[in-house]
């Protein structure tokens, strides 16, 4: 099998790079060159027609894209250790919180990146006041984050899972961005600094 990707800062490759680093699998990385628009190639558009990255493209050509989606296939033939929680409450849980992060935290940051940093402008018209709106939106998004995290190690309770992977990815490249976390969320930064000194995070 064949996993495409991209290097940091680019988070939803990097989710992956993380999850496969927590299971132990050693599955090199094909570069796609996101700065060279490789991704939106008639090639990578024959892997995803949306010409995104990262793609997981398995031994017998079926193409699987969407970060999760690459992961749930990992957990299903890796199961150990479960990223995914066990048990139908955890599980349950645990997509609640994926689902979470990239609604309430990921979306202020994508229109951030969108419609406000430079490095989109050249490439995509741009509602800069709109783009600029989000930063406050994020803000509230890392403040509500914080009030959840002050009661539990981690995002869906007491275990690492995937969905502590998508925060981590997501708040990391905010940072890239120019989102800087506020001062003063303790429970976060703590969250934070713990799930950072992973070895699976320097992924």
């Amino acid at each position: 099998m064949k996993l495409y990707g991209a290097p940091n800062p680019a988070p939803n490759p990097r989710r992956v790079r993380i999850f496969l680093a927590e299971k132990g699998i050693d599955l090199p990385e094909t570069p796609v060159s996101l700065m060279r628009r490789e991704h939106k190639s008639p090639e990578h558009r024959a892997r995803n027609s949306l010409g995104q990255v990262p793609v997981l493209e398995l031994d017998d050509g079926t193409m699987i894209s969407e970060t999760v989606a690459i992961c749930r296939y990992f957990e299903e033939t890796f199961p150990d250790p479960p990223l995914f929680g066990t048990g139908a409450v955890e599980r349950a849980l645990v997509e609640m919180w994926v689902r979470r992060v990239e609604f309430v935290v990921m979306t202020p940051v994508h229109n951030f990146w969108r419609h406000a940093h430079p490095r989109t402008a050249a490439l995509l018209t741009q509602f800069k006041a709109f783009g600029e709106s989000n930063r406050a939106i994020h803000a509230e998004a890392l403040a509500w984050l914080d009030g959840e995290l002050a009661s539990r190690t981690f995002l869906a309770g007491e275990a690492f899972t995937i969905a502590d992977i998508c925060a981590l990815t997501t708040i990391d490249f905010s940072k890239w961005i120019g989102l800087e976390m506020p001062a003063g969320l303790t429970a976060l930064q703590d969250w934070h600094t713990g799930v950072s000194a992973r070895a699976s995070a320097s992924a």
